[in-house]
């Protein structure tokens, strides 16, 4: 059994894969979510990732599914207690808002959706950019008091106003982050390495990545233009799908066959060789979940990750 690692500046034990349930109530219904989720924790994992968004993406969805599965599941299984649960506000289509008052409303929702009273971690999803990150940080911070959320992290905040965040919080003694939520992979390298890697070191935040495997492209399944087409993520695949992405994939195909193992677990060993606390992935079914948990097993030497570094270069 892999060994659990600690959140940063907290008492969270985790396994170092975060599954993502955006594809619930999306590509994987009640019955196969609720799968998903036993095959997760019988391999070991315990930290879940949700929105109050997920999935609104989908045509006749009120994007507040995910939560919802997962409440009925963790009332028919009674394991809230061997679960960490993060969840997020402030990117759903009827509230793209940080305004305090809609997150006061937004927290007790999700725990009713959730079937319970606090989550593990509370994030805000995406800045609107327009509300005092002041007050932002205090009503943050009042939820934290009154037990809701154990602690809080950001989500798609520029590093000037993550920064800021930090300064507020210590400047008048709040809740502080203790994790950001960054989009990071071997073909999206330069946002985070540039922008935030620099932060979350000097205040030890721990860091979940999203779109670790490019929703998809990394698992080595898009080599052509027919393996796009009818796939439910094939338009965002697309922005990868050229000259220097295929480059990539060749890397990671060429060092997965040599360990035996599929290119996914290659793609997210590399995350966690790179210092990420715990990559977030997703299933539609939990036959997915093998290659993905694989991964904290891979040890990749140091002349792997330089072929790797060096293949994805051009997206650093």
């Amino acid at each position: 059994m892999t060994k659990q690692i600690q959140i940063p500046g907290t008492d969270l034990s985790i396994f170092p894969i975060n599954l993502g349930t955006n594809t619930f109530g999306w590509t994987a219904d009640e019955a196969t979510s609720h799968a998903v989720l036993d095959a997760f924790v019988a391999a070991g994992g315990n930290f879940l990732d949700t929105a109050e968004s997920y999935p609104a993406w989908v045509p006749g969805n009120t994007g507040r599914e995910s939560e919802t599965i997962i409440g009925t599941w963790l009332a028919a299984r009674g394991n809230r207690d061997k679960v960490v649960i993060a969840t997020k506000v402030g990117d759903h289509p009827e509230h793209q808002t940080q305004d305090p008052a809609y997150i006061r409303t937004a927290i007790d929702a999700s725990l009713q959706r959730l079937q319970t009273d606090y989550v593990d971690l509370y994030y805000a999803h995406r800045d609107d950019e327009v509300t005092p990150i002041a007050e932002v940080a205090r009503v943050f911070d009042e939820i934290v008091r009154a037990g809701k959320a154990k602690h809080i992290a950001v989500s798609n905040y520029s590093k000037d106003r993550l920064a800021e965040w930090l300064a507020v919080a210590e400047a008048e003694n709040l809740a502080t982050p203790v994790a950001i939520q960054p989009q990071y992979s071997l073909v999206f390298r330069r946002d985070y390495e540039t922008e935030r890697a620099p932060l979350a070191r000097e205040h030890n935040l721990g860091v979940f990545t999203y779109f670790s495997l490019a929703a998809g492209f990394l698992t080595g399944k898009y080599r052509t233009e027919a393996d796009l087409e009818g796939a439910s993520r094939g338009g965002m695949v697309q922005g990868y799908f050229n000259a220097d992405g295929l480059a990539v994939v060749d890397e990671v195909v060429s060092i997965a066959e040599a360990h035996d193992v599929a290119p996914a677990t290659v793609a997210l060993a590399w995350l966690l060789a790179k210092g990420m606390t715990a990559p977030i992935v997703s299933a539609r079914a939990p036959e997915q979940l093998d290659d993905l948990m694989a991964a904290p097993k891979l040890s990749l030497s140091e002349d792997e990750v330089t072929r790797l570094d060096r293949s994805s270069a051009p997206f650093a």
